[in-house]
């Protein structure tokens, strides 16, 4: 859409105009109408035409004042037709999709009145109050499904609103149902316009006298639609002609443009705890009031989220989910003077034609994302693509931030096809409480252990994690680059495809092993003992997984041997921007002090692992009011000086950092998925069972703890020197990040990824740009050097290193911006 096309639709033509000169069909009743109201096809066997609301924000992008504006003044006609006293005991009813933000609108003009919408998304563990059918709709079927049955069961007015009031069947066919279970003796059936027929003008006031009730109707206009004959007929034909053709289907039709040119981010809305996405399982006048107070709040930050200059942008909501979005639309054009437009995606299939005189100007077609219970289809964004958005918001619920949305034909990267900025804003899906349950989560299962997971002896470690080896969760090294660095995805809802190491890398490993074991020994005595003597004489220890979880159990055994001591052990989840899996704390502070408890890690970069447990550890202290918990980390190695608790401040190769499964126990990275990960259950990896025959887990640990009574003394040594030295962090590493980050023009230091360990990840899991490495450097480098060259990355030696190597993974990744071959290395 051109922005004389956009001049053309504002000059006062008529976007039904098309579809009345071609079909016959004429819009008659008050002045008003065509100015509410388009005209568009459908591709639907039912009905040849599709009235387009220009006020209700599904279609046609709007202003929010003007849409929740609408629904609004609806409600204040209602409170007035029913009196404050009998309006005060109203319950309102919206139809999904379409008019579920126009009936909580209608709630919030009518004042307290509690709100609740049908949907057609089952949710396990709600039982239906009801339920009818939609028959000329394309997904017919709607639930009601209220968290409190008792919302429908009062006798007060039911409210019920839909965007149009065309026959009437739909509002019969849910009063009569409701009416069997809810008797009442008031309804009100609310609709911007009625559209309804003289022949079916009448059954209303019969339906009413047939059950015995008052049932009232408010509207914003009034008319009709005059149908020629045989215009089914004719609308199918004219819809396959010009898809045929694609002469109408507007610019972003069909699958939209081949490759993202935006950029997608995350913006965190810091939605209010427990306050509904929306009125699927019912939303109170207490939930009103808390969101009224956090609106501001979260526009204020998805305005800093915008790009600078940004003058026009679209809030986006998703299907159902209207309400959330508008009001975030709204209060973003109070705290902004961008201009700001408010639409939602929707499941309906609507032919686009790119001319003043039609509804639905441009289509983006893209995949469900939110797994629908009536299995998968085509959704689509109307009047996007081609309208001038400097930026757009997409607003979807938890339940919908799968994988589906973030692929690289989903939703996000259609609009980034089109438009330079799309932010992401995720409302977390709202879980009703069990009727009549207790409000306390569920038991917590207990950890799990080898042989059934991992390839570790049942008492070296437990796994605080639940076990997703069913789930297939690998995508190409490659499309997960490009997906995380766009931000429309994080890099723990997939994971990295795992290769079966080859013999030469093997034989590199074994080399590796045999130069460092007795070092590697040395630092995991010292490092025990230090925390024996400042942290707790009988330290619970707790690995990060899974880099962590090999020094664990390393720890663990040298305090067996040289103390006697059988220290518990466990592993749990940390995600970079995600936090510590909060459930694993739960668990922990249910079974042991969490004064003891000591969390355990390989090594440390730049120390973004570091701060990250930090911060999480702060936020479970003031949700879950338990104390104690210490975030300083014990790490094998520390180059980036980023803890107090070490072996050594060297950079050196720490063997388990050349393989991903095989040298930890045949266990995955972690993975944090909404739809895999609910709010009661721990974080997931995968048991790669079929890895078995190149296992090295064990090997490595017995190479290491073979040399404790070697090096016993220099241990001894070691540890008392690092007991009387000063060891404050100096945050070294991350200054050195920033520096390197600036000198190679990379605006993300995410994407620098220091010292030995963190470089040997960058060339197994990432898209590596090139490596940095001291000038010097000698046997430690041997295996990045091999991965470089098998995947064409070059190496460059740099004096004043601080760290033995440095990783880049490659900035503003995309497939084919690299000179290697695009295939993931074979290792």
């Amino acid at each position: 859409m051109t922005e004389r096309a956009r001049a053309e639709g504002r000059a006062g033509v008529w976007s039904g105009s098309w579809v009345a000169e071609r079909l016959g069909v004429e819009l008659a009743g008050d002045d008003s109408l065509t100015g509410l109201l388009g005209l568009a096809l459908r591709r639907n066997p039912k009905r040849a035409h599709l009235l387009v609301s220009n006020v209700l924000g599904k279609h046609v992008p709007q202003s929010p004042s003007v849409v929740h504006g609408h629904g609004v003044a609806l409600g204040r006609r209602v409170r007035d037709l029913l009196g404050a006293e009998t309006a005060g005991h109203a319950v309102v009813l919206g139809y999904a999709e379409t008019a579920t933000g126009l009936g909580h609108s209608v709630a919030d003009g009518l004042g307290a009145a509690p709100y609740l919408h049908s949907t057609r998304r089952p949710v396990a563990g709600v039982g239906r109050a009801g339920g009818f059918e939609e028959s000329h709709s394309h997904a017919t079927s709607h639930l009601l499904l209220p968290e409190d049955p008792a919302l429908l069961a009062g006798d007060g007015p039911l409210v019920l609103v839909d965007d149009e009031f065309s026959t009437g069947n739909t509002v019969l066919n849910t009063v009569r149902a409701l009416h069997e279970r809810y008797p009442r003796k008031r309804y009100v059936v609310v609709a911007l316009v009625d559209m309804r027929s003289p022949a079916d003008a009448g059954r209303l006031e019969d339906f009413a006298r047939e059950i015995g009730a008052r049932v009232d109707l408010v509207t914003a206009a009034s008319g009709t639609v005059r149908l020629p004959p045989g215009v089914l007929e004719k609308g199918q034909e004219l819809v396959a002609r010009y898809e045929a053709g694609s002469a109408g289907a507007g610019v972003g039709a069909g699958t939209g443009a081949g490759g993202a040119v935006g950029r997608v981010a995350r913006v965190d809305l810091r939605w209010p705890d427990g306050v509904p996405d929306g009125g699927r399982h019912g939303f109170t006048a207490a939930h009103r009031e808390r969101l009224e107070n956090a609106l501001p709040g979260m526009a204020a930050r998805i305005a800093d989220a915008l790009p600078a200059g940004a003058r026009r942008v679209l809030v986006l909501g998703f299907e159902e989910l209207m309400y959330a979005p508008l009001r975030l639309a709204d209060a973003l054009e109070r705290a902004t003077d961008a201009d700001v437009r408010y639409s939602t995606t929707t499941r309906s299939p609507v032919l686009a034609v790119d001319d003043p005189g039609y509804a639905i100007r441009t289509r983006l077609v893209f995949p469900a994302h939110d797994a629908p219970a009536d299995g998968p289809g085509e959704r689509y964004a109307y009047n996007v693509a081609g309208a001038g958005f400097d930026a757009v918001v997409a607003v979807v619920d938890s339940a919908a931030d799968t994988p589906e949305l973030h692929a690289s034909d989903g939703l996000l990267g259609r609009l980034a096809a089109h438009v330079p900025h799309v932010l992401l804003a995720v409302v977390p899906s709202y879980v009703p409480h069990a009727p009549h349950a207790p409000e306390r989560p569920p038991m917590l299962p207990e950890p799990l252990r080898g042989p059934d997971f991992s390839s570790y002896a049942s008492d070296e470690v437990g796994w605080l994690l639940q076990d997703f080896s069913d789930v297939t969760l690998e995508a190409p090294t490659e499309e997960r680059e490009e997906a995380i660095q766009s931000g429309g995805a994080h890099y723990a809802e997939s994971l990295p495809v795992e290769y079966q190491p080859s013999e030469q890398y093997q034989e590199l490993f074994h080399a590796a092993l045999d130069t460092s074991a007795a070092r590697l020994a040395r630092a995991v005595g010292a490092v025990t003992e230090i925390v024996l003597a400042e942290r707790s004489p009988r330290p619970v220890l707790v690995s990060l997984a899974r880099a962590g979880t090999p020094v664990g159990i390393l720890m663990r055994r040298w305090a067996q041997y040289r103390h006697g001591l059988d220290l518990p052990h466990y592993a749990v989840s940390i995600v970079r921007g995600r936090g510590i899996d909060a459930n694993a704390l739960r668990w922990l502070a249910a079974h042991h002090d969490p004064a003891d408890v000591v969390f355990v890690d390989g090594w440390t970069g730049k120390g973004a692992i570091t701060r990250e447990l930090a911060a999480a550890l702060r936020d479970f202290e003031v949700s879950d009011g338990v104390t104690g918990f210490n975030p300083e980390i014990a790490v094998l190695a520390d180059p980036g000086s980023c803890v107090r608790t070490y072996g050594t401040r060297d950079d050196f190769l720490i063997p388990s950092a050349c393989l991903n499964s095989t040298v930890s126990g045949l266990i995955s990275r972690t993975v944090l998925r909404a739809d895999l990960v609910g709010p009661h259950d721990f974080h997931g990896a995968k048991f790669y069972r079929a890895l078995a025959g190149a296992d090295l887990s064990p090997a490595f640990l017995d190479a290491v703890s073979a040399h404790y009574p070697d090096v016993t003394d220099t241990v001894h040594a070691q540890a008392k020197e690092l007991l009387a030295a000063d060891r404050t962090p100096t945050w070294e590493g991350w200054a050195a990040v920033e520096r390197i980050s600036e000198q190679y023009g990379i605006d993300d230091v995410n994407l620098v990824k220091p010292g030995v360990g963190e470089t040997t990840r960058v060339m197994l899991r990432r898209v590596p740009w090139k490596v940095l490495a001291r000038a010097g450097a000698g046997a430690d480098l041997d295996h990045v050097r091999l991965l470089a060259e098998q995947r064409g990355v070059p190496v460059e030696e740099v004096d004043d290193l601080p760290y033995t190597c440095v990783g880049l993974i490659h900035p503003k990744y995309t497939r084919g911006a690299t000179g290697a071959d695009g295939k993931a290395v074979a290792l």
